[in-house]
């Protein structure tokens, strides 16, 4: 199951939504065509469990019985279609959910009562979800949640919707319509907060901590093995210098200090400067090893 279908199935299993959740199912997913009967009301979905809860809504909002039908897609994923087809009181409905303005093209943002209310808002911001909504799944590492409209006005009053809740909401153009999305991991877990989804929320921020853990730990072991690398390196330098220092003029014509310092460094390649300072017999700093090294080095070169 995808996050996405984890986050519509929790919004579905909530309370008794306001009207506006059923608005904006309709409004982003409903056609209207005239029949002989009359107004007949389509309103569509890839999801079955949400094709029955807007005929769960329909039922309970208006007491009728709308047809519900299905056929698969003939591209090439091939998805089952679900249809709620409402076929009696169409226009009562419709001005009910204040949405007859939007179907006869005189409106086609977000009404008034839904931007001015914060719990209507919210009901409506769960409908748009469970209409046309994605979130790309946070294991990926690219967060990304999506809300797609037909028209420019309606993704735009949208973000505005979000942007009453401090969500840092954007809109995209397309040539078929517009999509309002939110970007940052913390946007998006604010979005589940405000439309309830609380276990989708828990399950997103647990992978995103588990993520940015392990990212903080790959990111430790390469900082850990560049300095090794870079130590040891320095290290065979040196040691390659002590080995003609040994060859051309021996260690034992060295101070005392020095000898000692060019014995542990060539016995052993692998030791930090602090491991060198802590093996002398006689206290030294890191600061003063590394300065009778370079003496070491510049001696060398000079041979």
């Amino acid at each position: 199951m995808s996050f996405t279908t984890r986050i519509k199935e929790e919004v579905l299993g909530l309370p008794q939504p306001d009207k506006a959740q059923l608005a904006a199912l309709v409004k982003m997913s409903g056609n209207l065509s005239l029949t002989a009967d009359g107004l007949t009301l389509s309103i569509m979905t890839e999801n079955a469990k949400i094709a029955r809860h807007i005929y769960e809504q329909l039922v309970a909002y208006y007491h009728i019985e709308p047809e519900v039908s299905h056929h698969q897609k003939t591209n090439l994923k091939k998805n089952r279609v679900y249809l709620v087809v409402v076929s009696q009181d169409v226009s009562q409905i419709l001005a009910d959910l204040q949405l007859a303005d939007a179907f006869f093209g005189l409106a086609t943002g977000i009404e008034k009562r839904v931007l001015s209310d914060d719990d209507v808002g919210r009901d409506y911001l769960r409908g748009a979800f469970l209409a046309t909504g994605t979130v790309r799944d946070p294991e990926s590492g690219k967060y990304q949640l999506e809300i797609f409209s037909v028209y420019l006005d309606h993704a735009q009053d949208l973000a505005k919707l979000m942007r009453k809740f401090m969500l840092d909401a954007k809109v995209l153009e397309h040539k078929n319509g517009a999509i309002t999305y939110l970007q940052k991991a913390e946007d998006i877990m604010d979005f589940l907060i405000v439309i309830k989804a609380m276990e989708a929320w828990s399950s997103f921020e647990e992978i995103k901590l588990l993520r940015e853990t392990r990212n903080d730990l790959n990111r430790a072991n390469n900082a850990e093995t560049a300095n090794i690398a870079k130590t040891i390196t320095a290290s065979m330098k040196t040691i390659n210098n002590i080995i003609k220092i040994m060859d051309n003029l021996g260690l034992e014509n060295l101070p005392l200090e020095l000898q000692q310092i060019a014995q542990v460094r060539v016995a052993h390649p692998d030791y930090s400067i602090q491991q060198i300072a802590d093996s002398l017999d006689f206290p030294l700093t890191k600061s003063g090893v590394n300065h009778r090294l370079r003496k070491l080095n510049k001696l060398a070169e000079e041979l």
